[in-house]
């Protein structure tokens, strides 16, 4: 059990959350939601013992085991890529690399075989003579060829690294588990894969996800940090909103209530609180508007961007053609003859696991040029069509040494635009006045993916491509996306691992496969899998 008692943490006047009192039980699996900023990363390192709370204490019983998945992929980048998995359980990674240092030493005592035999118990007590297999079994559901297991974490890129150190904090069974964003880099096939192992998780179980699919598959109860508070819900996240849109309605409605009631309590004491023959009367209407206590509702800290797709011309009917397509970089093949064909209106969703080819082939649609040139075959836009695109990388997008402000970098994409047309779009996507005149090098990363999307909404193009679009973006923000995907009368061409997106959206598949190849699948997400024999009574098979 993870008891958090009377927790308060603030940064600079502005109060995260306060007289927060809860308990995590072992067994259950919560999802810790908010908005972007709301301190759900700090809550977490408060768990973790990293920062401290301004009040209250965190404690778990004596001799548990709390493991945390850490998102810096430089760390242990000279070791080998298991022993970084095996370093996830400090006691016995300490006990094994001690033996192991006894052993090469080569002097052989008493003192020396006691202690070899201390250090057997413990590695027996850790069960690590399972370890390495366990290791190693992380690492392949991670998407890790057994072959690069004896390899240096420095060989792999970095988003790779992150699948290491999120098996590291997996691995031997920790008592409580906190995952922050365990999902970033990993593709839909080893997703499926984590969902599965947290369902067989025992321990105590925290997660920080924007991925909604995620969410819900794997969480018994969310912990949502929202109006200075810390609350938990039974059930996952779309089950948590019910339920708090539910209980804000009826508080607000028992607010309006009790100050009904006040106001009729008032009025009486005003008439007839002079008047001796009901003085009692008004003593005791006074005493009863003492006694209503109306609740203090905070402000939430959620907003909703409102984001809109809409072409500025229809173009023709035929979107796209892609005939015969190939590319390789550096000898090595990654399209393959690839074909397909878009119609107005259709909704593509590029998929596969991470390294095929899903972004080669977006920026390829996208006419990128320069490294971005198809090797032999064609794509040919149709009548009228004009492409945008908004890249996985924003930097690509919207450099980050740029001094503009975020209005005069929008303002250069359309400027028969008006000031009210600028500011409009920009505070329907999140930028009040004061934040559309900072500079767009100050931005974070979801204020820099939003005006990437201002962009997109003001060129108004027929043909949008999406290339891992939730990036730096929270729930609701995401919602708000897949919602105006899903109206957008334009075409659409789309990477993502968000399986929501996928599944609401995407009315084609094409999915990228080894060595070039692909399959194209012209309906819905679902559909495909169904058709492919990956999904099973409602759960994906591996």
């Amino acid at each position: 059990m993870l008891t958090v008692s009377e927790v308060r943490k603030a940064y600079g006047g502005k109060v995260l959350f306060d007289d927060v009192t809860t308990t995590f039980d072992p067994g259950k699996r919560y999802g810790l939601t908010g908005a972007n900023g709301a301190g759900k990363s700090t809550f977490m390192k408060i768990i973790s013992g990293m920062v401290e709370a301004d009040e209250g204490t965190i404690s778990i019983p004596p001799n548990a085991r709390m493991s945390m998945l850490h998102q810096d992929h430089y760390r242990h980048e000279n070791d080998r890529i298991r022993d970084v998995v095996l370093m996830g359980n400090k006691r016995l990674w300490a006990a094994m690399a001690e033996k192991d240092e006894l052993l090469a030493a080569g002097k052989f005592d008493d003192e020396i075989g006691m202690k070899l035999g201390d250090l057997e118990v413990v590695i027996a007590e850790e069960d690590g003579y399972n370890a390495e297999n366990e290791a190693e079994q992380l690492l392949i559901g991670l998407g890790i060829a057994k072959d690069q297991h004896e390899e240096p974490l420095s060989t792999l890129d970095s988003g790779i690294r992150l699948r290491v150190l999120l098996a590291q904090a997996l691995f031997g069974e920790p008592d409580v588990l906190l995952l922050d964003e365990p999902t970033n880099h990993l593709d839909v096939d080893s997703i499926r894969w984590l969902e599965d192992f947290l369902h067989q998780f025992r321990g105590v179980l925290v997660v920080i996800s924007h991925d909604r699919h995620f969410l819900n598959e794997v969480c018994t109860h969310t912990a949502d940090v929202d109006y200075e508070n810390i609350i938990v819900y039974p059930g996952a996240y779309d089950m948590m909103l019910k339920q708090k849109v539910q209980y804000r309605i009826q508080e607000e409605k028992s607010n309006s209530a009790k100050k009904k009631k006040i106001t009729d309590l008032q009025d009486f004491i005003r008439r007839f609180g002079a008047n001796a023959k009901k003085a009692s009367q008004a003593s005791s209407r006074k005493r009863q508007m003492e006694k209503i206590q109306v609740t203090d509702l905070k402000r939430s800290n959620i907003e909703r961007p409102f984001i809109r797709f809409e072409p500025k011309i229809p173009g023709g009917k035929l979107v796209l053609e892609v005939d015969g397509v190939h590319k390789s970089f550096d000898g090595e093949t990654v399209l393959k003859d690839v074909s397909f064909t878009l119609q107005r209106g259709d909704k593509l969703a590029i998929i596969g696991p991470n390294g095929i080819g899903k972004t080669t082939l977006a920026k390829l649609i996208a006419g990128e040029g320069g490294d971005y040139v198809a090797d032999r075959g064609k794509l040919k836009l149709g009548h009228e069509v004009s492409v945008a695109m908004m890249p996985q990388q924003h930097e690509e997008g919207v450099h980050n040494d740029d001094d503009r402000t975020a209005y005069d970098w929008l303002y250069q994409w359309d400027e028969k635009a008006t000031v009210q047309e600028i500011r409009g779009l920009l505070g329907r996507m999140l930028f009040p006045s004061e934040d559309a005149d900072k500079p767009v090098k100050a931005l974070s990363g979801g204020e820099t993916a939003r005006l990437l999307m201002c962009k997109l909404t003001l060129l108004g193009s027929n043909l949008v491509i999406l290339d891992e679009p939730t990036n730096h973006l929270d729930l609701e923000s995401i919602r708000s996306l897949t919602e105006a995907m899903q109206k957008c009368e334009g075409t659409l061409v789309f990477v993502t691992h968000d399986q929501c997106m996928l599944e609401e959206v995407a009315t084609c598949v094409l999915e990228l496969k080894g060595d070039g190849g692909f399959d194209f699948f012209p309906g819905g997400y679902e559909e495909f899998l169904t058709k492919t024999g990956r999904a099973k009574e409602g759960v994906y098979a591996h």
